[in-house]
């Protein structure tokens, strides 16, 4: 495993890190949970992520209760605020009532006394920016987050906070990017660059598609993920016949590269010098094992020029999830 800084933060974070999302907020049994996250350790891994709103605080639960027989030195924990936590309205956001009672939550259910990272799950448009800062620095200030982050901000969101409080403010991006999903490419990794603001992507393996399993004109694998009654919603956006035939078109490439198709799509996105971490799920320990094996790995011009070819000039599918509204940026 090879490990890359963590934008302007001093964390050393492994090109390949653990989500939780879909998985161990309750898509998984606990000793498969338990059973990834030691697999995790073993291959090196120590960036781990998760949110407070995954099963509404059962992926913190799980993890609190594993990650807690780990010295706390041993890895690098991120969490998340924002989504909703309840069936109240107003259980949700950026409000700095909200992060204050849902940083406390996050880490008595984690079982530590401060994350390594704190993200904004996505950006609050009810909320002034400068009172969401506010607060996120307050966590800070009280030790109980080292570094801040985002996930899924507009540039110009970022721009508004970077103008506020400077470049120093967040340490890392949480974006989806993937082949299938190449839109950060064209105005956030350089807008994030220039404040030393690294990307940790989310989904790029693009839940699954880009393993190759699934192929077009087939049914879906029973027991897969895309099988699931929760996904019906991304599989709509990602489990297209082009996007499958697309993935076939790489499925050679990879092959005669003589690596697998997760390793090559990992790779791809760990290309960027960006690219701090990409996170992946695993529901079994040889997956996690499987993608581990991408870290450290170079694609060679002629593959790159390979996958353009067969990708196309430009994405062929979107976002695993649709765009939520962005409207702009609420000052005082």
């Amino acid at each position: 495993m090879q490990y890359r800084k963590l934008g302007s933060s001093d964390l050393e974070v492994s090109e390949i890190s653990l989500g939780s999302w879909l998985t161990y907020s309750g898509g998984v049994e606990a000793d498969a949970t338990r059973a990834c996250t030691e697999a995790a350790f073993d291959a090196g891994i120590n960036f781990f992520d998760t949110a407070n709103v995954y099963g509404r605080g059962a992926a913190e639960t799980a993890w609190g209760e594993i990650l807690s027989a780990h010295p706390r030195d041993s890895y690098i924990l991120a969490t998340k605020v924002w989504g909703p936590m309840s069936d109240d309205p107003a259980d949700r956001g950026l409000s700095p009532a909200q992060i204050a009672r849902q940083i406390d939550a996050s880490l008595t259910r984690l079982r530590t006394d401060y994350v390594d990272l704190y993200q904004a799950h996505r950006f609050d448009p009810t909320v002034p920016i400068e009172d969401t800062i506010e607060a996120f620095q307050q966590v800070v200030e009280q030790g109980k987050a080292r570094y801040l982050g985002f996930s899924e901000w507009t540039t110009e969101q970022i721009q508004a906070a970077v103008d506020i409080a400077g470049p120093d403010l967040f340490a890392s991006s949480q974006p989806q990017y993937s082949m299938l999903w190449q839109a950060p490419e064209a105005e956030l990794l350089g807008l994030c660059a220039a404040d030393d603001i690294a990307q940790i992507v989310w989904s790029p393996l693009a839940q699954g598609v880009l393993t190759g399993k699934y192929r077009p004109g087939l049914p879906v694998p029973e027991g897969s993920r895309f099988a699931s009654e929760e996904m019906s919603v991304s599989k709509g956006l990602v489990y297209s016949d082009a996007a499958l035939e697309a993935v076939q078109r790489l499925v050679p490439i990879a092959e005669e590269a003589g690596m697998t198709m997760p390793t090559l799509a990992l790779a791809w996105v760990l290309r960027r010098p960006e690219v701090a971490s990409a996170i992946t799920g695993a529901s079994r320990p040889e997956q996690v094992y499987d993608n581990a094996a991408a870290s450290g790995v170079t694609l060679s011009a002629d593959v790159l020029a390979a996958v353009d070819e067969a990708l196309g000039t430009a994405p062929v599918t979107g976002p695993v999830l649709a765009p939520l509204a962005q409207p702009g940026v609420k000052h005082r």
